[in-house]
């Protein structure tokens, strides 16, 4: 395809509540190519679609995710998403959502994918560090076979493939490959290291995703990672200018907080 994927970032996150069944459910409706998540493992080796370590800023919880099990959370309510906590009490009641909301486990995420209406992509960002290590690339890997998603292409196709994962830690992307080789995974930087400004990637990487703010300071990255042979996805893209250069740099996948608006940029263009 010629025009970059629209990924969205924890489903349409600035219109539902970020990792909710109900925010990937809308990025399906929007269009999105695919939909991110990053997962965490609970105290009893499930895996849950959350972003933080801990539960303040995205329920009505608090303490770690890690020190709780799936029945604990599936008490919470996960609706009341913020990009950052309130300063006063007043403001969390005015902000109110009226439906709660539960936590998503990671296997009923991959069901909604198997049962969209359309072929739809999954990128996967394992979170790291983690006091289980490597247990989490394992589980995943595991969830994905018992789902007909593991196993589907030799070598692997990103552009065949229906799932990508993803980490910052260059050991836990190794570590996906080392367990399914088939699957594409892509490594993730916030700032590129100045070893890898030429474009190239750690052995066995083919893949690069990184802050949209690399490419507005150095957009010639992206040049160069293709010159690697390399692919190039960036984050978090939620406004128009930004949608522009990513488009104008040839990036291959654009993930976002907002799929419906980055997708309808894309089709003017």
């Amino acid at each position: 395809m010629d025009r970059p994927w629209v990924v969205a970032h924890r489903g349409s996150s600035s219109e539902v509540a970020e990792h909710t069944a109900r925010a990937y459910e809308k990025a399906i409706e929007q269009g999105a190519d695919a939909v991110e998540c990053d997962v965490r493992l609970t105290r009893d080796g499930h895996l849950v679609c959350v972003h933080d370590p801990t539960l303040s800023r995205t329920s009505d919880g608090r303490g770690r995710v890690s020190e709780r099990t799936l029945g604990e959370l599936q008490n919470l309510d996960f609706s009341g998403w913020r990009t950052e906590l309130p300063e006063a009490a007043d403001d969390l009641i005015a902000d109110a959502p009226v439906e709660a909301l539960p936590v998503l486990a990671f296997d009923d995420l991959l069901d909604l994918v198997v049962s969209a209406p359309r072929p739809l992509r999954l990128f996967v960002e394992t979170k790291h560090p983690t006091r289980f290590g490597g247990l989490v690339e394992e589980q995943v890997v595991a969830s994905l076979a018992q789902h007909g998603l593991h196993g589907l292409h030799e070598p692997a196709d990103p552009l065949r493939s229906p799932i990508t994962v993803m980490s910052f830690a260059t050991t836990a992307v190794r570590r996906v490959h080392s367990l399914a080789p088939n699957l594409p995974t892509v490594q993730l930087y916030a700032t590129v290291p100045p070893l890898r400004r030429d474009g190239t990637l750690p052995r066995g990487i083919d893949i690069v995703g990184v802050d949209m703010d690399v490419l507005r300071r150095h957009p010639a990255y992206v040049r160069r990672v293709h010159r690697q042979g390399n692919r190039c996805y960036v984050w978090t893209v939620d406004d128009p200018a930004d949608v522009e250069l990513a488009l104008v740099l040839g990036v291959e996948g654009i993930i976002t907080n907002r799929p419906a608006m980055v997708r309808d940029l894309i089709e003017a263009a």
